[in-house]
């Protein structure tokens, strides 16, 4: 792909205290998530908060005592958690894939909360060839320990994008001459009608709440695993597994 590889760093990275969390902000360090104690009043939280609106960075306002739950030291009202990898721009990646003559082939994963099917299905992507996985900025599971444990260190190997919309993300990929494909039971499509030789975007939902309406709705293409048991369902990394490997037989065909 040519990007920068990551450095394996097994553990999320706990920062707290208002001046150290700025400047691992400043530093261009990944914040994962981000406690701050419910109406905190200091000195720096007037700077605190400049900085995050600056570097656009969320937060979760919790009472104090979920603060001490997690450190007893000197928190100072603020527990930031730096990530264990580095998130990339798909804006960067998509340019990136044409100049080197290939077909873009990229995952979303919209509210996947499981680290365990983060890893999973990060594993399988690496090994397709996938050439970006985007995540949600928010109702996503962090991309922990766990999550890299469970991805065989792939998450280490393959572009992570982190959006703040996944539509504003769909509608770029499709202005960039990508088509969209949501893997869902919403169809009477199966996974073997689009064609997946054309530059694509698949998007994987949750078990639970499947793919949002809003991305139903501008994709270019519905499709669903033919099933034939009693239990009807797939877990979501073995549905990603299998149409990804769909697109990948097309592509070698």
């Amino acid at each position: 792909m040519g990007f920068e590889k990551r450095a394996p760093r097994e553990n999320n990275q706990m920062v707290f205290g208002i001046r150290a969390v700025m400047e691992a902000i400043i530093a261009g360090k990944e914040i994962e998530s981000l406690l701050i104690q419910r109406g905190l009043s200091s000195p720096l939280s007037a700077e605190f908060k400049g900085i995050l609106a600056e570097y656009k960075i969320e937060s979760q306002q919790v009472p104090v005592e979920k603060l001490n739950r997690v450190t007893a030291k000197n928190h100072q009202g603020v527990i930031a958690i730096i990530s264990p990898i580095t998130y990339y721009k798909i804006e960067d990646i998509i340019p990136m894939v044409f100049e080197k003559g290939e077909t873009p082939l990229i995952l979303i994963l919209d509210g996947i909360t499981d680290v365990r099917n983060i890893g999973a299905i990060a594993r399988t992507a690496e090994c397709a060839g996938v050439h970006a996985i985007v995540v949600p900025a928010k109702g996503s599971a962090q991309i922990n320990a766990d999550a890299i444990k469970t991805s065989a260190g792939a998450l280490y190997n393959i572009p992570v994008c982190r959006e703040s919309s996944l539509l504003q993300t769909a509608k770029f990929l499709q202005s960039s001459g990508l088509q969209l494909v949501c893997c869902t039971e919403k169809t009477n499509d199966l996974i073997y009608v689009p064609d997946y030789t054309a530059p694509t975007a698949i998007i994987m939902g949750s078990e639970d709440e499947g793919i949002a309406n809003e991305l139903i709705r501008i994709s270019d293409h519905l499709a669903k695993i033919p099933m034939f048991g009693e239990i009807g369902s797939l877990n979501v990394s073995v549905s990603t597994g299998v149409i990804l490997y769909e697109a990948i037989r097309q592509r070698q065909s």
